[in-house]
């Protein structure tokens, strides 16, 4: 058996005759940015949120169940802590009188200012 002689693993690089600066890479795509979003004409200024509070908050519910041919029920909650229920007609309508009433008595809902400085 003939064996073969390995060639040498190691290369040496040419030397370099001179300092070089080194080669610059070409500028890429930023992060996210979503490929040809200028050639798409995408606006680049974001829209107004469509969804934006008015600065309301609910405090008081009322919820009511008239099924055709049912007794009807209701039910008033605040977040002051009030919590009542009716059931039937006549008592009904006097939970929604109620529930109409606690609008300028609810502690959540009166102006506390004019209070102090009256």
């Amino acid at each position: 058996m003939n064996t073969r002689a390995r060639p040498s693993l190691k290369s040496l690089p040419a030397t370099p005759t001179g300092p070089h600066a080194a080669a610059q890479a070409a500028p890429g795509q930023a992060e996210g940015e979503p490929k040809g979003a200028a050639r798409k004409g995408v606006p680049s200024a974001p829209r107004p949120d469509p969804h934006q509070a008015d600065g309301r908050c609910p405090v008081a519910w009322l919820h009511i169940s008239a099924p055709r041919g049912a007794v009807p029920t209701a039910t008033s909650t605040c977040r002051c802590g009030r919590d009542r229920s009716a059931v039937g007609h006549k008592k009904v309508l006097a939970l929604i009188d109620d529930h109409t009433a606690h609008r300028d008595t609810c502690p959540l809902r009166t102006n506390q200012e004019g209070r102090q400085a009256a």
